[in-house]
């Protein structure tokens, strides 16, 4: 599927075939495709936990007003980010990079971050928010449908999935095969009200 069809197609799907998985290939191409999502300073703070166990599944249904497509999609994954990515290792985001770009970003990244929590956990957002988009996409270029949810209670999913210190959720994403077709689209605003030149 062309990328302007699966931008246009793409929905949020709330009733999915709980009999469809997943073959190998078609989850490590989803995951290879995740991963070309940008991220700032190329940190790739996203972290996914790819939620197969049933019964666990049950247990974070429960926890998100019992949302039928957390059981019955395909795959459910917690989407994640690790605040403290910036600080680990952070020479191994440019090993491929010329060496003058390793020198000028790799030292910076640390000044840029460190004393600003609130850029952390923006950060962390802003990456994992991507990283799910470019899913819901591929999902959609693939043949799937996919709906993101931020209806749960994070502090039981958290618990639920051992989140460790310094990890914030950002959305759950279920993916899978679709078996009712979505509501005509409900509306946009208008441009004029979205779409600014240079000030608002």
């Amino acid at each position: 599927m062309h990328v302007f069809q699966a931008i246009r197609e793409r929905r949020s799907i709330k009733n999915f075939n709980p009999l469809h998985r997943f073959n190998e290939n078609e989850e490590n191409l989803l995951i290879e495709l995740a991963v070309q999502s940008p991220s700032s300073f190329n940190a790739q703070h996203w972290r996914l936990v790819n939620v197969k166990d049933t019964e666990l599944r049950k247990k974070i249904r429960a926890a998100a007003a019992d949302q039928p497509q957390v059981t019955d999609s395909s795959l459910l994954f917690v989407v994640c980010a690790d605040l403290k990515a910036w600080q680990k290792s952070p020479d191994r985001y440019y090993r491929n990079a010329p060496q003058d770009i390793q020198d000028l970003l790799v030292p910076w990244m640390g000044r840029f971050y460190e004393y600003d929590d609130q850029l952390q956990r923006d950060e962390g957002i802003r990456s994992a928010t991507l990283i799910a988009h470019t899913m819901m996409l591929s999902a959609k270029a693939m043949g799937y449908d996919s709906c993101p949810l931020i209806g749960f209670d994070p502090v039981e999913v958290s618990r639920l999935i051992k989140l460790p210190d310094n990890h914030i959720i950002a959305m759950m994403l279920a993916i899978g095969e679709s078996t009712k077709q979505a509501w005509p689209k409900p509306g946009y605003i208008d441009r004029a009200e979205m779409l600014f030149e240079d000030t608002f």
